[in-house]
């Protein structure tokens, strides 16, 4: 079972309220709030996929560019004895930083999907 929508690139979380007896989200990964609900999966998924249109549809009226979720980059802050092995680390190999821990992130999450498996 996913616990996350997808619909023309953007990502929607799903959760349940027991009190309100509604399924509910809302995009993830951007800076606006952008939030759906339905009393079902088929009329959350629903939601999901109108409150993308509705938010795309936004964005072109009011002339702004919408948000882009995960645009491939992020602050990592290793501390300043990793920081300092990884950057001596990629310059002895004539790499750059963000290549090495791309290629660290990546190895990582790689060997975590086979275990899961």
């Amino acid at each position: 079972m996913t616990t996350m929508l997808e619909y023309k690139g953007y990502l929607g979380s799903v959760d349940f309220s027991d009190e309100d007896e509604v399924f509910h989200g809302r995009l993830e990964f951007i800076r606006d709030l952008v939030t759906y609900e339905g009393t079902d999966a088929r009329s959350l998924k629903q939601a999901f996929h109108e409150a993308v249109d509705d938010y795309l549809a936004l964005c072109a009226e009011q002339g702004r560019t919408p948000d882009e979720p995960l645009k491939g980059s992020f602050n990592v802050r290793p501390g300043p004895d990793l920081h300092r092995r990884a950057m001596l680390f990629a310059r002895r190999r004539g790499l750059n930083l963000n290549t090495v821990v791309s290629d660290a992130l990546r190895e990582y999450l790689d060997q975590k999907d086979r275990v899961a498996h």
